[in-house]
């Protein structure tokens, strides 16, 4: 979703929303997902499922408005109809991976954004 976005931004298309975006997801950055899994990796007599994520959450209409924002777009958003099986909310339970990895995620969303974004406007750049 985020490419997804990032991309429809930096092209001037419609970001794309479906329902009122008032769903929320939780966007964690990779190399907060990294640190986790290493410190998981390397944690001898670490027992049962784990969640590594962010828990801060965000509708996908702030998401949109964010990468809006920080790609300075002027694309409008377009809003389609809800799929049935698209859940409400997203958000990892990290209780466990900060009691006994010590981790937590430390890259807020807009960090990551504009970690993100001259990404792919590179990637966007014609060749030549």
């Amino acid at each position: 979703m985020i490419s997804n976005f990032i991309v429809q931004a930096l092209t001037g298309q419609e970001l794309t929303i479906y329902g009122q975006g008032l769903q929320t997801r939780s966007f964690c950055y990779v190399s907060d997902l990294v640190e986790g899994l290493v410190r998981l990796m390397n944690y001898d007599t670490f027992e049962g499922p784990v969640n590594l994520g962010n828990p801060e959450e965000f509708t996908i209409l702030e998401l949109a408005q964010k990468v809006l924002e920080l790609t300075r777009s002027k694309s409008p958003l377009v809003f389609k109809p809800l799929p049935q099986d698209d859940p409400q909310q997203r958000c990892p339970n990290i209780s466990k991976a900060q009691a006994q990895l010590g981790w937590c995620p430390t890259i807020t969303l807009t960090e990551g954004l504009n970690a993100t974004i001259p990404y792919f406007a590179d990637k966007l750049k014609p060749l030549g």
